[in-house]
């Protein structure tokens, strides 16, 4: 899989003529064979070679000349055999860059086909809509679009200092850059001098595009940047910091970010870690 160029699309270009990549899910969970540390998602004409059917599936685009598919079967679904079902965090190093962008395309789009069966406005079952990856209701005309989240990420330089936070549920000792959903009317920019200021009572300027990552947990769009502290003590929002502090390369944090995420690059981009 790796080398080739993910083309998405609608709606096969031609008929299905060999194998196809299929990302199965069990819940959040992805299909794949493990062997020597690494992990494979299926590669067959049709899920019937591997003895499942698939509540639904949807079609998600080209890789090379095979299609792409993602599918869900249901919780009581048993693996095949030689094969299991991961969670993606677990997979990340197992599989390559590439497929693991496309496992967590697969699993949104899964997740949105599955929870748009019916209209939330008036509770009608919903269609697909052959023109646009939406799901239209026939009957108020509401028409639902895959959900994204965008979320502002910020790190704070003081000098040579990093300002680094970590949140309650984040492992032991690890400390991160500051993030938050974006509010409606916000700019991203608004968003983070306002996150920032929330969490942990400094004011920012000059904030300044890093780069962005899809963040399929479950379907967030990570926008992170860097920004320079104006003025302010740290005092850490109750209930959603539980300690913050200014660190520099020579005295960093406990632990850091996994280099899955954003906010590991983001740092590196200073530490070169």
């Amino acid at each position: 899989m790796a080398g080739d160029i993910f083309i998405p699309l609608l709606a096969p270009p031609q008929a299905q003529r060999g194998e196809a990549w299929w990302f199965v899910f069990r819940g959040a969970n992805l299909l794949v064979r493990k062997e020597e540390g690494r992990a494979h998602v299926p590669f067959v004409r049709s899920l019937d070679e591997l003895g499942l059917a698939p509540i639904r599936s949807q079609f998600l685009g080209v890789l090379g000349d095979a299609h792409v598919y993602s599918a869900e079967c249901t919780e009581e679904t048993e693996p095949p055999e030689k094969m299991t079902w991961a969670g993606l965090r677990s997979l990340f190093g197992a599989i390559d860059d590439d497929t693991f962008a496309l496992a967590g395309r697969a699993v949104q789009i899964m997740d949105w086909d599955r929870s748009h069966q019916f209209c939330g406005r008036c509770g009608t079952p919903t269609e697909r809509k052959l023109a646009e990856r939406s799901r239209a209701c026939p009957n108020c005309g509401q028409v639902h679009y895959p959900r994204l989240a965008p979320v502002a990420m910020a790190l704070v330089h003081r000098g040579d200092e990093l300002l680094l936070a970590r949140s309650p549920h984040f492992a032991p000792g690890m400390f991160s850059a500051l993030a938050g959903f974006v509010e409606p009317g916000e700019s991203l920019e608004q968003c983070l001098i306002r996150e920032v200021k929330e969490e942990v009572g400094v004011e920012v300027t000059n904030v300044r595009y890093f780069s962005s990552q899809p963040w399929p947990f479950p379907h967030s769009l990570m926008v992170a940047f860097h920004c320079d502290w104006v003025r302010g003590d740290i005092v850490p929002q109750q209930g959603e910091i539980e300690a913050a502090d200014w660190f520099t390369r020579q005295r960093p944090p406990p632990v850091l970010p996994g280099r899955l995420s954003i906010a590991r690059r983001l740092i590196d981009s200073v530490w070169k870690t």
